[in-house]
């Protein structure tokens, strides 16, 4: 798939001190990509990117502590909180060879080993420890597959065509679940009626 536009790497998550820097939640694989791009953009609510010329950056306590022209005080980074961080796809550093972006990879077309059509990778979670792809079925049904090596066969970007080996009946869960069984209904029996005590002989 061709870049377009940009790609989001992480959110604005508060101060730090008084001199403007401020906190970033990182969805990047390495907090070094910051180092290697001289512009960020920040964006609210789908809005327009907003660029902002990053003068430094650095790690703390997990997150990345960032510093752009501009941003000189505490009171500017409140009106940045919430905000999410985008970087131009194209400012991305080129991939280790195997591998791939995520973004490169969407509107791809997803096939079985044996060649059987799955959907289309439509979007994709984020998740501690793996991502979810979620791939859409000509029928419009969702399929979630955990994006490990294991499930993952091939990344064709010249043919946009990935291939994948699924874990046994998961497609079934997604495409053809089982509809849910009747409780067959209770048969109806007469309750029989107490039988009234007789009278022993010393009553």
């Amino acid at each position: 798939m061709k870049r377009t536009g940009f790609i989001e790497v992480g959110g604005v998550a508060r101060p730090h001190g008084i001199r403007g820097e401020f906190c970033i939640k990182s969805y990047a694989d390495s907090p070094s990509l910051f180092g290697r791009v001289s512009t960020v953009f920040l964006q609210r609510d789908g809005g327009r990117p907003e660029p902002l010329a990053v003068e430094s950056w650095r790690e703390h306590k997990g997150m990345v502590l960032l510093k752009c022209k501009g941003v000189n005080d505490r009171d500017r980074v409140d009106e940045l909180r919430g905000m999410a961080v985008l970087i131009r796809e194209d400012d991305l550093p080129e991939p280790d060879e195997g591998e791939h972006y995520i973004v490169d990879m969407l509107g791809c077309r997803v096939r079985l080993d044996d060649g059987t059509d799955v959907g289309v990778l439509e979007t994709f979670y984020e998740n501690p420890g793996q991502d979810t792809w979620v791939i859409v079925a000509d029928d419009g049904k969702e399929i979630l597959l955990p994006a490990v090596p294991e499930f993952v066969l091939d990344v064709d970007l010249d043919e946009e065509v990935i291939v994948i080996d699924p874990p046994e009946g998961l497609l079934d869960l997604y495409l053809n679940p089982e509809p849910p069984k009747k409780k067959k209904p209770r048969r109806r029996t007469a309750k029989k009626k107490p039988r009234p005590k007789k009278p022993s002989a010393a009553e």
